[in-house]
């Protein structure tokens, strides 16, 4: 084995920075009004992680794009089969499984914060575009909102799992994700195909600019 850098640094970032906005969104989401400002602004940064995520996946570096780690079902199966067996491969970057499981959570992200945009308690709380929709529009979207976030759950649920289990058969996917470094078959060679940090300043200040237009 060796050991070589694999996710650059705005992956990590993006990484701990969703999981902090997770867990004070599902906090702050059970606790009325007193923190719902919070708990909008919030949204409206996980909104534009995984947009900024989303345009990294197509322009960051080599283990963060998608076309690194999405694999077709024939080969997701079969690794799905090999892992049953104990016999998986590790993957530099994500494995086909990891990989789809990285584009479910995307999707339930987006449609999360997407819908909570619209979303409304027809009393005193509403997002800021429910203006923009009918009321059964909008009622409809919170109940999507609602519904979504208990699939988010079971989502997040699963990919712990995951984490926890390669770790027991030996492969610290956790560590590597803080930093940034992984334990790979030597076969495996370096891989140091990191573009330049400022192209992700490139990518995340538009996309907080045109958040912070479309909330205002």
């Amino acid at each position: 084995m060796d050991t070589i850098r694999v996710w650059d640094l705005p992956t990590r970032l993006f990484h701990w920075l969703l999981v902090a906005a997770i867990g004070f969104l599902w906090y702050s989401g059970g606790e009325g009004e007193a923190l719902m400002v919070w708990h909008m602004r919030a949204g409206y940064l996980v909104l534009g992680l995984v947009i900024f995520r989303i345009i990294w996946g197509l322009w960051g570096s080599r283990h963060s794009r998608f076309a690194a780690f999405l694999a077709g079902p024939r080969r997701t199966l079969d690794y799905g089969k090999a892992f049953a067996r104990g016999r998986a491969p590790v993957f530099a970057g994500h494995n086909p499984l990891g990989g789809w499981m990285v584009m479910l959570m995307l999707l339930s992200l987006l449609v999360q914060t997407a819908t909570g945009l619209f979303a409304t308690d027809d009393i005193s709380l509403e997002g800021p575009l429910s203006g923009q929709v009918g009321g059964a529009t909008a009622r409809a979207l919170t109940d999507i909102h609602f519904w979504n976030f208990d699939l988010l759950l079971i989502l997040i649920a699963a990919h712990v799992a995951a984490v926890l289990l390669h770790r027991l058969l030996g492969e610290p996917l956790l560590a590597a994700m803080l930093t940034g470094r992984k334990r790979v078959p030597d076969e495996a060679g370096p891989d140091l195909a990191f573009v330049p940090w400022w192209r992700a300043l490139l990518v995340a200040l538009p996309v907080a600019g045109a958040i912070y237009w479309l909330v205002s």
